[in-house]
């Protein structure tokens, strides 16, 4: 029988609540799918057709791009949760708050995401999160951390 882990425990390695924002959500669904398995997860891709339609690629590849970026530039490990989890971690939260904020106020996504990857220099991967964050608005789908 496997024995659960303590509440405490839990609570200290998942202390965020999931986002209210549906579209956040959808982020935090590929942004997991695609850590856990590859860039090319079809469930990852699945999610995003099934929140855009025909109009899922953009999104998709957006995704992709800022995976991509933040597996190459992160000097620290950025933990990333099961997707059965219901609840966040504080490096899933940061990122949904990056996204969530790139267009309004840039200067404090530069800062949480050089918190992110424990580097300075980090405008390829503020540049992919803010052309994710521009695809989920131009859809009618901002995302609100």
């Amino acid at each position: 029988m496997t024995q659960l882990p303590a509440p405490a425990v839990t609570a200290t390695a998942l202390p965020h609540a999931l986002p209210d924002c549906p579209n956040a959500r959808v982020v935090l669904f590929a942004m997991r799918r695609m850590g856990a398995n590859g860039l090319s997860d079809a469930r990852a891709a699945h999610g995003l057709f099934t929140a855009f339609g025909e109009a899922f690629r953009r999104p998709l590849m957006l995704m992709r791009n800022l995976m991509a970026d933040l597996a190459a530039h992160a000097a620290v490990p950025i933990a990333i949760a099961p997707c059965c989890c219901a609840r966040m971690t504080p490096s899933e939260q940061v990122l949904l708050a990056i996204v969530a904020r790139i267009e309004t106020r840039t200067d404090s996504a530069r800062l949480l995401m050089q918190d992110l990857l424990g580097q300075r220099h980090v405008d390829g991967p503020l540049a992919s999160a803010a052309a994710l964050a521009a695809a989920f608005a131009d859809d009618g789908r901002p995302v609100s951390a």
